[in-house]
């Protein structure tokens, strides 16, 4: 049973696809609060970063370290080494993660530097990526920084 906290970030993932982009999802949780939510907007926005991770901190907004240290960052997929570097330097202490069979950023480095990463293997997230990858390898190629 998927939580609904990884249901939000499905949902943010849907909305990245419905609007012609790579379906990645994420949200950011404190105190069994959403504070902020995002996706994967790299296509929409013409942008090098926004990554659904990121879309997500950027839309929580400026908050406080003693935030960051009560909170629990979801993602559709598993973080790449940006977004996995924004979780480290924010010290977000946990990390729930979709799926990680269509790609598996650094998270042992992850867990070596103390955040609980836990893999959630969700069948909906891995089908989700699976068939974008299919449908569109030169856009997943391009996002994840691939050359083909």
């Amino acid at each position: 049973m998927t939580d609904q906290f990884l249901t939000a970030a499905i949902d943010e993932a849907r909305k990245g696809l419905a609007a012609g982009g790579i379906p990645i999802g994420s949200v950011l949780v404190i105190d069994g609060e959403i504070v902020g939510r995002g996706h994967n907007q790299r296509v929409q926005q013409g942008s090098a970063i926004r990554h659904a991770e990121m879309d997500c901190l950027e839309n929580a907004g400026r908050l406080t370290p003693a935030d960051y240290l009560r909170s629990t960052l979801y993602s559709t997929l598993s973080p790449c080494d940006m977004c996995s570097g924004a979780a480290l330097l924010y010290k977000i202490p946990t990390v729930i993660v979709g799926e990680n069979r269509t790609f598996q950023g650094p998270e042992e480095y992850v867990r070596s530097r103390g955040v609980d990463v836990r893999v959630v293997d969700d069948a909906e997230c891995v089908a989700m990526m699976e068939e974008f990858i299919h449908m569109h390898p030169e856009l997943w190629n391009e996002d994840i920084g691939e050359t083909v």
